[in-house]
């Protein structure tokens, strides 16, 4: 029988009896949970994955190291099914994200969003209801799950709350929810807890310094927008108003003529010269496809034409050497352009939808 390696030997002083034993090892084994080294950790019957779960209720340092452990290793579909499986340790990050005081918040972030990969927990979420957060923590007065982390996403975004974490990679999560219907349901209805629409929360920041917010945020727009009986709604600028937010990151500083530039909704006009266009192409490519799937309705499709979308499309193809951008620029070219000969349909094509796996060293 093979001896365990040095490093197989330390996985086993996860489930030491001694914290300081403990804490050496986690924070030892960080290092060794991304790429094909962390198989250490997936042994047969995943001991020490078990002993991972364990750790993230321990000291607060060995506690966001086992989180990270264990978000590098959820893109193993066994190491996935034991983690979505147990509800108590849902209920543990959510306890552990939603206290200002925690290190390990960003961590936490991550790891829901790949737990969030596998089918049981977008709809846990969206159903689990929980004890408020503390009053004085001043994070959320709801008890659904779903709020709670929105307000820490919107209230965090600038380590307001907490001083460890700023909540981007929650945008992650909230696309993967989206994937589902019952996600997107609830990302373009008003809520019961405040009355708003989830998104509307969203969309302000599509043009916001971290890159990885505004990549979330794009995703989830992009598939919140599969759900074709609310565009009306959200193209409304009574409503959600989300037409600006999807136009100002890609425009930059060029200037229009006032035949096109006063039909524009009035938030994308008169910007100032040194304005800069979204640098992600990814992003760029995701907010145009966000606003092909607004043209699957003549309604919408009118609109987008009466607010001179095209010649913003047209700046963007003619600025962007990109082969996935241009292949969208010319597709809503096509179908802004093209004479509308009744009042059918246009089926907007599917666009894949964001299952990115978070990984952490």
């Amino acid at each position: 029988m093979a001896q365990p390696s040095p490093i197989e030997e330390l996985v086993g002083f996860l489930a030491s009896p001694r914290q300081e034993i403990r804490m050496i090892a986690c924070g030892n084994l960080v290092g060794y949970s991304s790429g094909p080294q962390n198989s250490i950790f997936k042994p047969p019957g995943l001991k020490p994955i078990r002993d991972l779960k364990i750790l993230v209720r321990d000291h607060p340092a060995i506690s966001a190291n086992a989180v990270t452990i264990l978000m590098n290793v959820s893109d193993d579909t066994a190491v996935l099914e034991q983690l979505a499986n147990d509800d108590s340790f849902l209920e543990l990050l959510l306890s552990l994200i939603t206290n200002p005081s925690y290190p390990g918040a960003d961590g936490i972030a991550m790891l829901l969003s790949n737990m969030a990969k596998h089918d049981s927990i977008p709809e846990k979420l969206l159903r689990l209801k929980r004890d408020k957060p503390k009053p004085e923590w001043n994070v959320s007065n709801s008890e659904n799950a779903m709020d709670q982390l929105m307000d820490l996403f919107v209230k965090g975004s600038e380590k307001t709350l907490n001083k460890q974490a700023d909540f981007d990679y929650l945008s992650y999560l909230f696309a993967d929810i989206t994937r589902h219907a019952e996600g997107r349901k609830h990302f373009v209805e008003a809520q019961e807890y405040d009355n708003v629409i989830p998104l509307t929360k969203l969309i302000v920041f599509t043009e916001h310094k971290s890159l990885i917010r505004r990549k979330g945020v794009a995703s989830t727009i992009k598939n919140a927008l599969f759900d074709i009986q609310s565009h009306p709604t959200l193209i409304s600028e009574s409503e959600v108003n989300i037409l600006p937010y999807l136009l100002l990151p890609l425009m930059g500083s060029e200037e229009y003529p006032d035949e096109e530039s006063l039909d524009m909704p009035s938030e994308v006009q008169l910007l100032p010269p040194d304005k800069e266009r979204e640098s992600d192409k990814s992003i760029v490519s995701t907010h145009l496809e966000s606003i092909m799937l607004l043209t699957t309705t003549r309604e919408v499709r009118d609109t987008l034409r009466e607010k001179q979308v095209y010649p913003i499309i047209r700046e963007v193809h003619l600025a962007l050497e990109d082969d996935t951008v241009r292949d969208v620029c010319e597709r809503l070219v096509n179908v802004l352009k093209r004479e509308e000969a009744d009042d059918s349909t246009q089926g907007a094509a599917r666009v894949e939808e964001d299952d990115q796996i978070v990984d952490l060293a």
